[in-house]
């Protein structure tokens, strides 16, 4: 198989190509990604590293439902807020790369 340019032409766009993921997988990490269970009285909060960067639980829920029930709403608030964060960056990243599975890239 014979590439435009040979192998060292389609090396240098691999490489340019990473260049272009690794810096848009950086200025993601700024982005936030934020949701809600429980009528918003449990709200996480991701960057798009995914990271979970912050949780909010409204004080007056401990009370009316118990610890439990919180955590349940926790996590399935983390769990919501991950996966858009994922979600994101998996449409993002398939933007710089054209849509193309390349190991290592993605």
């Amino acid at each position: 198989m014979n590439f435009r340019g040979g192998m060292g032409e389609l090396m240098r766009q691999a490489s340019r190509m990473q260049r272009k993921v690794e810096k848009r997988r950086e200025e993601l990490k700024e982005e936030k990604f934020e949701a809600s269970v429980g009528n918003d009285k449990v709200t996480a909060i991701a960057n798009g590293a995914p990271e979970l960067v912050e949780v909010r639980i409204d004080e007056a829920l401990l009370d009316e439902e118990g610890l439990e029930m919180v955590q349940d709403l926790v996590v399935a608030a983390a769990n919501a807020a991950l996966s858009k964060a994922r979600e994101y960056l998996d449409q993002e990243i398939d933007k710089v790369t054209g849509g193309l599975s390349i190991p290592g890239l993605g």
